[in-house]
């Protein structure tokens, strides 16, 4: 079963498509299409053009001998922001945008950190997000602490195009290896340095002395720092320390250190970094190039960001006049998803345009700049009143680009919203043209059976897809999903609340939402119905009133009443209240939009979506949710993730940032979770909910994980050499508190394929594995702590645990079911995400000083299906003697108490 659930995950990883619109391509050994993006706030310099170009032509050579003469960079093009002056040379963008490339400049938020990182969240061997490289990496000279930045640049290309990780550990620095040597976390373990705490630094000098050990754990003390020899002969690894002049090559099978306790080992189940990337795609189609000469150098276009284009392209067939479940036509929500869209979402100084069609297409709108409420009320008027005949989406997207280009603009970056309910056997003769045009198609599918095509236009262009089913919330959270691509996020609307509520007659609903001091710019409070206008009551966390005759209704009879609250909304909870005055029940919707405070606040913003598009029964899907405020993470929220079938059934995933199962990272604001709850084939829809109560959320200041390791200083001739300090955030302030706040945001849409009739399916997951035990001596007893799994993966409560106990760590490794048994009678199972605590003493065992014994665990669910074998653990009897002693590197520490995590590779060793 294990066998069979590891396929499954490299089914996942490596043959379906993700989600990242990436436009990176491999043709004849050379990477094309490297999109580097800055953001609009980085000011006009051209020295920092000219530094990305010389990074990637250093990076480019390094990456050709780091990979044995494979792959290489070819092209690349950088975008320049909207806010830089135009020049002749910069080239218009096609589907190139700031919030799709690979590679993104962008200053820190907080002084703390030029570290150069990846968004990397994925499993082993799955591509990451986006490269961050701040302007005061690029523009200073960092050469002593990270080395060249061609080669932090090979560093984080590794993270993101080939999914491994860093084979160092900030938190856990040292470990006790299988010899019972200190060692550092490293790779290679060939890669030499000294040991010491600096004890005063001032002016660049520092007192240093020896690391002393922890009586408890066996390492060295918190504040020991590894400072590498200047002068070192070891060649690998690039994941390590790529600054190190020696190293060119990423660490093998001959060289990789599987006792290191680091993300590379947890992540890839030991495998080193060379053995993961010689798996990817990538390398399944590059063989070593011959010859001796070294490839090119890579060529750059510049191409300059314009003002954001939109073309809505609307379908008005006679399908949309359907009534889904007595509640409103299909073109009744789409209009008054439109008009939100159009009011309150699209940017100011977006040039818009809209088109309808059903057998063939009308242009509505030529591309008009949006500036004040005329222009709304101008583009909103011609919303389509009649649904009528046939359906036919080519016309409809060629109208689109008339519209487009009428204006003298070109269709080149342009977007596209379309949004249909219908079948087109004949979408695919207008692929070539759409491929051509160089738009950016978003599509928006309205009930089961709009046309299967859409998804191909989405992929192909690099848009969003969504799928809508019955009511006029799912059309909402779609189309406030599309917002700017440009990167300036206080441009962004924000969803604060979105809900649909089927209200009986005479009968109140409310409800409340938080403004928090990131927001409340441009605020709208949006109510719609289906039959008749209810009672509005809405009020400020200051008590003022707005009641129903403060909200506008819309002139279109679309069935929508909308308050824009003047200047700054409060901040604090706002509450509402809404009755049903018509003697039958009908379905009313709340929504409230918002921007940031100002330009100089960042907003606190939420994104989410599925691990990739289309998920084959019975392989699992991860949901990903990721809540943060500039770049740093906001931990402590409840995240909450609703999955709709395409019949309407929903799935209701709370997400975790716990560091166990689908989530890589603890405390790193990406919240996820497994999802194997399917209900049938078809497009399913994601959407997340962001609450944070008073008092637990909090902002981390604490670095990203997955980054190029900052260097303190290096050993030379017997002395460390300094290089500048820098910042450090103090522990107690690494995490600041914040306040109350909601955030909704739509995950787009995926689908599923191959789900087996109700009745025929069977129990295919087993629990999640185990990553976190851990193990240490209490008296003569053995007390183990560690995350409880779930019955399906990380879902539900297991059936009961085997723990096996051998002095041989090979016997857990190798042949776990022969290792001795302990009795786990009285040990039950809690729900998944659990702390659980277990002590047993050690049966059949003579206990002594120094005695050590190795620990795993799997889990076993209802169907008796079995969790892989968790972590490996080592607890050891110790009676600390009455001195301390200091080992230095290497010193033998046989009988040195400690607790061990995740620690691979241990040998049976005569003490």
């Amino acid at each position: 079963m294990v066998f069979r659930l590891k396929l499954i995950l490299f089914l996942v990883l490596h043959f379906l498509p993700k989600v990242k619109s990436s436009m990176v391509s491999l043709n004849n050994n050379g990477y094309e299409d490297i999109v580097i993006a800055i953001n609009p706030s980085v000011p006009e310099n051209e020295t920092l053009i000219q530094s990305i170009k010389e990074m990637v032509t250093e990076a480019s050579t390094y990456l050709f001998h780091a990979t044995e003469r494979r792959v290489y960079f070819r092209n690349v093009s950088i975008l320049i922001p909207v806010t830089w002056e135009s020049k002749s040379e910069y080239l218009m963008p096609k589907q190139e945008s700031y919030d799709q490339a690979d590679v993104i400049v962008a200053d820190p938020y907080l002084k703390y950190g030029d570290d150069p990182y990846t968004l990397q969240y994925g499993q082993c061997g799955e591509k990451g997000q986006y490269i961050h490289f701040t302007p005061n990496f690029l523009l200073t000279d960092n050469m002593s602490i990270y080395g060249p930045r061609g080669k932090v640049f090979v560093h984080e290309w590794a993270h993101l195009r080939w999914g491994v990780f860093d084979e160092y550990n900030v938190d856990r620095p040292f470990y006790i290896s299988r010899k019972n040597t200190i060692e550092a976390t490293r790779c290679s373990t060939h890669i030499t340095g000294m040991n010491v705490v600096f004890n005063e630094c001032k002016g660049g000098s520092c007192i240093t002395r020896q690391c002393r050990r922890d009586s408890k754990t066996g390492l060295y003390e918190a504040k020991c720092t590894f400072i590498p020899n200047k002068s070192q002969t070891a060649r690998d690894s690039i994941m390590f320390m790529q600054n190190l002049n020696s190293v060119t090559e990423f660490c093998t099978a001959k060289t990789h250190n599987t006792e290191a306790p680091n993300l590379q080992n947890k992540m890839c189940n030991h495998k080193s970094t060379w053995d993961v990337i010689k798996e990817s795609d990538d390398f399944q189609n590059a063989s070593p190039m011959t010859g001796t000469n070294l490839p090119p150098h890579p060529t750059f276009s510049l191409l300059k960001s314009k003002h954001r284009v939109v073309c809505l392209v609307l379908d008005k067939s006679g399908s949309m006049n359907t009534v889904d479940h007595l509640v409103s036509t299909r073109l009744l929500r789409m209009n008054q998803a439109a008009e939100l869209y159009l009011i309150q979402i699209i940017e100011k100084g977006s040039m818009v345009g809209m088109v309808t069609f059903d057998s063939t297409a009308e242009i509505q709108n030529k591309l008009t700049k949006v500036i004040n409420d005329n222009t709304y009320l101008k583009l909103t008027a011609n919303l389509p009143k009649i649904a009528s005949g046939g359906t036919s989406i080519c016309n409809g997207l060629k109208a689109g680009f008339q519209a487009i280009t009428y204006s003298n603009l070109s269709t080149f970056g342009a977007e596209i919203i379309l949004l249909t309910d219908g079948e087109d056997d004949a979408i695919s003769s207008c692929f070539e043209d759409i491929k051509q045009s160089g738009v950016i198609i978003h599509t928006i599918a309205l009930g089961p059976s709009a046309a299967k095509e859409l998804e191909t236009l989405s992929n192909m262009t690099g848009g969003h897809r969504f799928y809508a089913n019955k009511d006029i919330n799912g059309l909402i959270d779609a189309f406030s999903r599309i917002s700017s691509r440009s990167g300036n996020i206080s441009q962004q609307a924000l969803q604060l609340e979105s809900k649909a509520l089927n209200i009986t007659r005479r009968e109140w609903i409310n409800g409340t939402v938080p403004v928090d001091s990131t927001i409340g710019n441009d605020t709208f409070f949006v109510v719609t119905w289906t039959i008749r206008k209810p009672e509005i009551i809405l009020q400020d966390p200051k008590g003022k009133l707005y009641k129903t005759s403060d909200f506008k209704d819309d002139k279109l009879n679309i069935h929508s009443a909308r308050l824009r609250i003047p200047d700054i909304a409060e901040t604090g909870t706002w509450t509402y209240s809404l009755l049903n005055n018509h003697p039958n029940s009908q379905l009313l919707t709340v929504t409230m939009t918002t921007r940031a405070r100002s330009p100089a606040t960042l907003p606190i913003i939420a994104t989410a979506h599925m691990n990739r598009n289309t998920a084959h029964y019975p392989s699992p899907m991860i949901v990903y949710a990721r809540v943060s405020q500039g770049f740093l993470p906001v931990l402590g929220v409840n995240v909450t993730a609703i999955i709709e079938t395409q019949d309407g059934q929903q799935v209701t995933l709370e997400l975790w940032d716990n560091g166990i199962g689908a989530d890589t990272v603890k405390n790193d604001g990406i919240y996820s979770r497994y999802f194997t709850d399917y209900h049938g084939n078809g497009r399913y829809s994601l959407k997340v909910h962001v609450q944070a109560r008073k008092n637990t959320p909090r902002l981390s200041l604490r670095q990203q994980p997955n980054k190029a390791l900052y260097i303190p200083g290096y050993v030379e001739n017997g002395k460390i050499i300094l290089n500048p300090l820098r910042p450090e955030v103090k522990d107690d302030v690494a995490e600041s508190k914040m306040e109350e706040f909601s955030r909704l945001t739509s995950g787009g849409s995926f689908t599923v394929l191959g789900v087996p009739p109700k009745g025929n399916q069977t129990h295919v997951f087993p629990p999640g594995k185990i990553e976190d035990l851990e193990a240490e001596f209490k008296g003569d007893h053995i007390q183990l702590l560690w995350t409880a799994p779930g019955n399906v993966l990380d879902k539900g409560k297991a059936k009961s645990y085997n723990i096996r106990i051998s002095k041989c760590f090979l016997d857990l490794q190798k042949d776990f079911d022969n290792a001795a048994s302990v009795n786990t009678s009285a040990l039950i199972p809690k729900e998944a995400g659990s702390k659980e605590i277990f002590e047993f003493k050690p049966e059949h065992f003579k206990i002594e000083n120094g005695t050590k014994f190795y620990i795993a665990i799997q889990a076993i669910n209802e169907a008796n299906l079995t969790s892989e074998v968790s972590n490996i653990v080592q607890a050891t009897k110790f009676i600390p003697p009455k001195e301390t002693s200091i080992p230095a590197l290497g010193t033998n520490i046989s009988a040195i108490s400690l607790t061990v995590l995740g620690l691979a590779a241990f040998i049976c060793i005569l003490n």
